[in-house]
């Protein structure tokens, strides 16, 4: 069983952050607990080469299923998945305005969506999901993967300009930058760099930014349960416990102890996984 995150390859980085593979199969008859997936600072093309994933988005009461392979922008909503029983998805993680370089589409389309990719891109991707189920190891999945992005970039619709560089910056700093400094950075006035950074991201800077902190406290709960609150709450640059249960209300609907008490309950737990902040060691 696998959960982890891998460092693409270099010439492909500028674009996308990291891969992530999860891999986990279910004895037949076995049931498998639904996911409650939290918002977070991604946008991800996921491939499914066997089982799909049933997913539901509370807030619009919609549901999508069968897709083997899917696009979904920024998220500000949790989503509740139900996977298969051989279950394998292969996730690319595309840096903020990285789609929007790569297709031209402005971000705003695919928040708070779950898509079938092949509307959106020119090269086939339901055949490098057959290439992925045909692949005889994870790192035969990831050459495939790099191999995709690269041909993404050489049919690349828009130049990276510097608003992109600082959509890029606000993540790295984990949203500890300021409006000003971002505008400043990209070039822009502050009003333009609200239309640039939506057009890339699909929400406004302060959104994004809230999103990054809540999703590092999300992980760093994950990574160290014996933590109080207390200090996850500041070592996620929150002023307080009552500032991060504001975020958590604000994202999940819940209090920090009862959507965590559903994510202790994930499929992935009943391997001994979880996920904590991004491993990018491949092996």
């Amino acid at each position: 069983m696998l959960l982890k995150d891998f460092i693409p390859a270099p010439d492909v980085q500028q674009f996308v952050q990291l891969y992530r593979i999860v891999h986990l199969r279910f004895e037949a008859g076995q049931p498998i607990p639904p996911k409650a997936y939290p918002p977070r600072p991604e946008h991800c093309l996921a491939f499914y080469p066997f089982d799909t994933e049933t997913v539901l988005f509370d807030q619009q009461g919609t549901m999508q299923q069968h897709l083997p392979v899917v696009l979904y922008g920024q998220l500000s909503e949790v989503t509740h998945r139900i996977i298969g029983h051989n279950f394998l998805v292969f996730q690319i993680i595309f840096y903020p305005g990285a789609l929007y370089n790569l297709t031209g589409m402005p971000a705003s389309e695919i928040c708070n969506q779950y898509l079938p990719a092949q509307h959106f891109f020119s090269i086939n991707v339901l055949q490098v999901n057959e290439q992925l189920r045909e692949a005889d190891s994870y790192a035969s999945m990831l050459d495939i993967a790099n191999d995709f992005v690269r041909q993404l970039i050489r049919r690349q619709r828009r130049s990276l300009l510097a608003v992109d560089a600082a959509c890029r910056w606000l993540l790295q700093q984990n949203g500890l930058i300021s409006v000003d400094q971002l505008a400043k950075e990209a070039c822009l006035s502050s009003r333009q760099l609200e239309r640039c950074f939506a057009e890339r991201t699909g929400i406004n800077p302060k959104t994004y930014e809230r999103i990054i902190r809540f999703d590092k406290a999300f992980r760093l709960r994950n990574s160290k349960p014996h933590y109080s609150w207390l200090r996850i709450a500041l070592e996620s640059h929150f002023h307080d416990y009552q500032h991060l249960a504001k975020a958590y209300k604000t994202f999940t609907g819940l209090s920090p102890n009862a959507f965590h008490a559903i994510e202790n309950n994930a499929p992935e737990r009943q391997f001994g996984l979880s996920e904590g902040f991004y491993n990018s060691a491949i092996s």
